[in-house]
This record gives C-alpha cells, structure tokens and sequence, in this order.
C-alpha cells in the first residue's frame, strides 16, 4: 500500500477570490498538486467542513495556503485553527500578507464602513436602513454573524507565518515554482522568506524604455492614454515599479496600467507607502526651485501632484496594515 500524501489545504478570508482563480490558473500543474498532495481543504472548491480540521492531529496538514487578511473574529480563528494543524504556514497573496485591499478600511473605521456598504452607497435601495448586527433574533431562531475586529490585520499579526507569497494575485507560474520545490523534498527557504517573487524591483522586467525625462505633473489613468515603449512614470503616471519587488513580468505596466505595488516593497525595511511615494515624487519636475518664492514653488508642487487623487489608496494599497501608519486612529472609529 502506498504511503499517505503529504496534506495541502487552502483558506479564503478577507480577500476577493482572486488567489483561489491564480490557483486554478496553474492549469494543467493542477496535476502534479494531486500527484504530489492530499488537497483536502479550500472552501470555495470542496466541502470539507470545519470540524473536520478540527478533528485532525495538530500538524496533521502538511502545507496551508492562508489567502485573505483579517477582518472578522472568524478568519482570525480559522488562522489560528490552521496554524495549530499545518507544518507549513504560508501567507498567500498581498491580503494575507500585508492586509492588501481589505486593509484600506482602516483609515476610517468600522462605523463609516457599514454606512457606505449598506446606507450611503447610490446603489444601495435600505428605506429601513438596516445594517446588520452580531445577533438578530428572526422567526426561526436567532441568526449570529462573526464580529468584525478593531481593524484589518495581515495574517502575521494574528498567527506565526512560515513564508509569504505575495502578489494581487501571486502569477500562476510563481504558485507552480513554489509547489515544485516544496514536493521535490529540497530544504525548505529559511523562515520568514518571501517566495515566489525576486530581489530585483518590477523596472527590471519591464519593457518600456526610460529616456531621462521628469514629467510636470502627475496624471490619473483615464485622463491621457500612455504612449507605446516609454517609461509610465516619466509620463506622469504613479507607477510604483521602482520601488517594488519583482516576480510577476511587469505585466501592468505591459498593458498600458501602472505598476501599483501589490510584490511590495523592494526594500523590506521600508515603508511601503514612503517607498512608492518616493519613487513617483522623483519623477516629477520641481519645476526651477532657484530663485522662486516658497509659496510659488509650494503651489506648483501641489499642483503637479493632484493626479494622485487618493495618496492613502496610490501609496499604501496593499500594505497599510503592515505600514508605520496602520494603527493611526481616523475619525469616526467604532
């Protein structure tokens, strides 16, 4: 009789589903997953219930792909649920491993939150105003939602994480590196490494060539189309390749969008808001400082960077909740 497949499991929390679509882009790898693993827990994709991880041995899962931040108490308590039963823990994906999109949140609070998702959004059609609570008692007995925490936390915060995966999503050919090297049974990185990405910045794969140019001011993707074959940001557009790590083939930037950081940042002692920022800032014009007032020169600069019309959402979009700024209290908090 053969021996047991060494157990892979996958977890949705706070995220879009776009890390269980990268998986399924692997294609016809999905194979050598089966081959080589006992995929034996992802919600989205089998039935496997919760009690049934709970029913296993701690350690008893070889290798869990935790993709989402978190949000609720339920996705902290399935992180800390997966943690206790995997031998390998990994952050998989920009929301599990620096809050990603999720994260955004918290520079408003849970208050504001609700209103926009159930009040105040155009699409919104609530005459009762209803939002929804921990506890609502209806005919057929009482319904409880899970809690939603102080604020957005990156997997780490919760739970000790092995290794991350970043990326929004991480590319499907970064997944197949990943599984080929844990299956062939080579030692494993040290802990704490980022896999599935380089060390050199996204610029390095990009195709677009930079001429040397600054730009006079910044501009927002709708507003011009970019011309073919030259640098974005020296077109004035954020593009944040610079400054962020490597590992997905530029492929923004190949289609005419900039670069929005989801590899994070290039240096891991940054901060990824300051880095991106830096970065676009550098490309800008300052426009003859000599000679001029301060004020005029302040004007300018103000005016050449009104294309980043949200800088929390340009420079911190996948990484506030592992930002210096993740804990600033916002107005309105509850």
């Amino acid at each position: 009789m053969s021996e047991p497949k060494p157990k892979l499991a996958m977890y949705w929390a706070a995220s879009c589903g776009g890390c269980e679509i990268a998986l399924a882009n692997i294609h016809e790898a999905l194979l050598e997953v089966d081959r080589h693993f006992d995929f034996m827990f992802c919600p989205c994709l089998l039935d496997t219930k919760r009690a049934d991880i709970e029913a296993l041995a701690d350690k008893a899962i070889f290798l869990t792909l935790f993709n989402g931040a978190l949000r609720t108490t339920e996705n902290r308590e399935m992180a800390e649920l997966l943690r206790q039963k995997s031998q390998v823990f990994v952050a998989f994906g920009a929301c599990a491993a620096t809050g990603g999109i999720p994260a955004l949140a918290n520079h408003h609070g849970i208050g504001a939150v609700l209103d926009a998702s159930f009040l105040s959004a155009p699409s919104v059609d609530n005459p009762e105003r209803i939002v929804p609570g921990h506890r609502t008692v209806v005919p057929e007995g009482e319904l409880e939602l899970p809690r939603f925490l102080a604020r957005v936390l990156a997997v780490s915060e919760a739970v000790a994480v092995d290794y991350s995966i970043p990326g929004c999503p991480p590319e499907p050919e970064q997944i197949v590196a990943v599984v080929r090297h844990v299956a062939s049974g080579k030692a494993l990185p040290p802990a704490g490494s980022q896999l599935g990405c380089t060390e050199r910045a996204v610029c390095d794969g990009c195709s677009r060539e930079k001429k040397g140019l600054l730009t006079g001011r910044l501009v927002r993707p709708f507003e011009t189309l970019p011309e073919a074959g030259w640098c974005l940001v020296e077109q004035g557009f954020a593009c944040v390749g610079s400054s962020t790590r490597g590992g997905c083939g530029a492929l923004c930037p190949a289609a005419n969008m900039p670069c929005t950081g989801c590899y994070g940042p290039l240096d891991r002692t940054a901060d990824p808001g300051a880095a991106a920022l830096a970065a676009v800032v550098a490309a800008v014009d300052p426009g003859g400082g000599n000679g001029r007032e301060e004020a005029a020169l302040h004007a300018h600069v103000r005016e050449a960077l009104a294309g980043v019309a949200d800088p929390v959402g340009t420079f911190y979009r996948y990484a506030l909740a592992a930002s210096v700024v993740a804990d600033r209290e916002s107005e309105g908090r509850s």
